[in-house]
């Protein structure tokens, strides 16, 4: 009788446990998530709204950007409506493994610590990340960061990579979001600033007197679609559309509209 009781506990034990285990948890092992995003006729995708040319807000209030395009692509070629949700670079995986996006189309770079909490996509725009500053500051090196003060986003490719290679003595001022990373570097908080090439270019179309030149690389990032583990049909849902628009031009014009240049040969 006494063994009965203890099995018995021990099973309501387990099934109050698997009851408490977080939904967005559950979902992303077990749902397929194409097939829930066709059935409701609605993909929510994740996308910035401070990091032009990426995604930022226009005149009109509504967003805008290479990664916007990108993300109404996405629902275009799925046959179903976008709902864009506006993250941070910080906020912007958990949105997706808590459930609130489907996917995340913003900027995102690939490494082997978000690899182990979500999947990837096909690459589908060209990004570098580097230090940039002014003409006249003497900088090449990693090892010529030693005494300076660098600007990088908490949380970006830039912060995690710089803080790997930069000199002890390098003092980085981490900012919340891209807009506060870039007003570090134009007010002179900071006499550098580590960020991608496309948003350096935005800079100095803005602000030629406070014109950036890339001082070295940190790492070369295309951006990928981040997407939920265990979504196999999704994945490759996406990758075609990605090797599809890659073919027929629409990631060209993307491109050419956002970034004013062409997609690299090999991309």
């Amino acid at each position: 009788m006494q063994f009965f009781f203890s099995r018995l506990g021990f099973i309501l034990a387990v099934m109050l446990l698997t009851a408490a285990l977080p939904q967005s948890l559950y979902a992303q092992q077990t749902d397929n998530t194409l097939e829930t995003i066709k059935k409701s006729g609605v993909i929510s995708i994740a996308v910035p709204q401070d990091f032009p040319p990426f995604g930022s807000v226009g005149a009109d209030m509504q967003p805008v950007g290479y990664d916007i395009d990108t993300a109404r692509l996405i629902a275009k070629s799925l046959g179903v409506k976008v709902k864009l949700v506006p993250v941070t670079s910080t906020n912007r995986i958990p949105y997706l493994t808590t459930g609130k996006v489907d996917l995340v189309i913003s900027s995102l770079g690939k490494n082997a610590e978000r690899e182990k909490a979500i999947d990837f996509s096909a690459a589908y725009a060209p990004f570098f990340n580097g230090v940039f500053g002014p003409a006249d500051l003497n900088v090449a090196t990693a090892e010529e960061l030693a005494g300076k003060t660098i600007a990088v986003t908490r949380g970006a490719v830039e912060d995690m990579e710089l803080t790997k290679i930069a000199p002890a003595s390098t003092e980085i001022r981490r900012f919340e979001d891209n807009s506060s990373t870039i007003a570090a570097y134009l007010s002179g908080q900071v006499q550098m600033v580590a960020t991608g090439n496309v948003v350096a270019a935005s800079i100095n179309g803005q602000n030629p007197a406070k014109k950036l030149e890339v001082k070295f690389l940190i790492k070369n990032s295309p951006c990928y679609i981040g997407l939920n583990k265990n979504q196999p049909e999704l994945q490759k849902a996406v990758d075609d559309i990605i090797t599809q628009a890659k073919k027929d031009g629409q990631l060209e014009a993307i491109a050419q509209t956002w970034l004013h240049t062409s997609l690299p040969k090999d991309f």
